[in-house]
């Protein structure tokens, strides 16, 4: 089949809701993918964050063609072995006591957390979530009213109530945002859909410090972020080493390697008395029978591939790779000079390159610079109008980042 006949499927059955690059693909091992004509590609998106074992990993496959021939799907109506030890090491990967709930996608995880949220602050009539300008937490009615940038919004009015967005890492309009009705206060360690752009240490003490002050819940959304794309399995450990703990998490891109499988883990902090007066217990047990579900969260084929990728992610010593050739790419980039880079951000396998403007070039920097990319053999994902972002596997060689690197400089000094 040609890219053309590809081409016309899309345009006569599948909604055009993506702004899709001319390219179909059609393989992928390890860091590389292969399109229809055979043409193979560097592949540093890893479907935006997600592949964190490269494509098509011995480990996956494993346990797909495994569970695959034993169970795939029971509902949540009974229990199932592989969902309660996924549960399990994440509580022990993360480090703090408390329950996870499994879900299918980023978007739900971020759901639950409002729930959560309104759950907790609903005895005393408080249901608001501060959240910051340029963030995203998903697509969803409750997503984009979260979400911290007007063109999500567009269309879709009216948005659910409640929601209230800062300026990223402005302590004072954190502080200032805080009302009798605030419940909670959603952030992202490192905002990725709006370019890379990581809190401050400052930013994040302050916030747990209000929610302290004022009984609010901290909730991060690591969906982007999370499961050792930092170097480290909770990249607001990465960020601030103490002092910032949150009451609630979410994530999905690298926990299943492409498998849809999203999660939000909730801690044991006491969620205070209900509207009678009697203790509702821990925040990990408020949303109880009847309050929160989903069909396919957590099945037996979704956790077992859930396990494998973070088991391998541990035993192959990734969060160590990650830091590693991170650094390297980062600094390497950084000593480029070049006149179209204006900037270099992010932390581990989570950097975006911020372009400044293109002399006679129509359309975004970002597009253009992508665009280009593609065609040398090198995949990337924009990020707004001017940063590209560059999100490879955590297994990636410094072998795959020099050869990235030899791409990208030969493109942007072209450019």
């Amino acid at each position: 089949m040609s890219l053309s006949d590809t081409n016309d499927l899309y345009g006569q059955y599948v909604m055009p809701t993506y702004g899709r690059f001319d390219l179909a693909l059609a393989r992928g091992q390890g860091s590389r993918v292969w399109d229809e004509s055979g043409k193979a590609y560097l592949d540093f998106g890893a479907g935006i964050a997600v592949c964190s074992l490269g494509h098509c990993h011995p480990a996956v496959t494993r346990a797909l063609t495994k569970q695959g021939a034993t169970l795939l799907h029971t509902s949540n109506l009974y229990m199932t072995r592989p969902q309660a030890e996924l549960a399990k090491l994440i509580v022990d990967l993360v480090g703090l006591d408390g329950k996870v709930f499994f879900c299918n996608s980023g978007a739900e995880a971020n759901e639950g957390l409002y729930k959560l949220a309104r759950k907790f602050g609903s005895p005393e009539g408080r249901f608001g979530i501060i959240t910051c300008t340029n963030s995203f937490h998903g697509r969803t009615l409750a997503g984009i009213s979260a979400t911290g940038q007007e063109k999500v919004k567009t269309g879709f009015a009216p948005l659910l109530e409640g929601f209230v967005h800062v300026p990223f890492n402005d302590t004072d309009a954190l502080e200032a945002a805080i009302t009798p009705v605030t419940a909670a206060i959603l952030l992202e360690p490192i905002q990725g859909e709006s370019g890379i752009h990581p809190a401050t240490p400052e930013f994040l003490r302050v916030a747990r410090r209000l929610c302290d002050r004022h009984n609010l819940l901290l909730l991060f959304d690591e969906v982007q972020c999370g499961f050792g794309r930092t170097g480290d399995w909770c990249a607001w450990r990465t960020l601030v080493r103490e002092g910032v703990e949150p009451d609630a998490v979410s994530w999905a891109k690298g926990i299943a390697n492409g498998f849809p499988l999203g999660a939000f883990w909730a801690g044991t902090r006491l969620a205070g008395p209900d509207s009678e007066g009697k203790e509702r217990g821990s925040l990990c047990d408020l949303l109880g029978p009847g309050t929160h579900g989903t069909t396919f969260g957590g099945n037996p084929l979704a956790s077992s591939v859930g396990l494998a990728v973070l088991s391998a992610i541990k035993e192959e010593g990734l969060l160590a790779n990650s830091l590693e050739m991170g650094t390297y790419l980062k600094r390497t980039l950084e000593r480029l000079e070049l006149p179209l880079i204006r900037t270099v951000r992010g932390i581990g396998l989570m950097i975006g390159i911020e372009l400044n403007d293109m002399s006679e070039a129509e359309g975004a920097p970002s597009l253009i610079i992508t665009k280009k990319l593609m065609s040398a053999g090198l995949l990337v994902i924009p990020s707004g109008e001017r940063t590209i972002r560059l999100l490879p596997p955590l297994n990636v060689s410094r072998e795959e980042v020099d050869e990235a690197l030899s791409v990208l400089r030969t493109v942007l000094t072209a450019s």
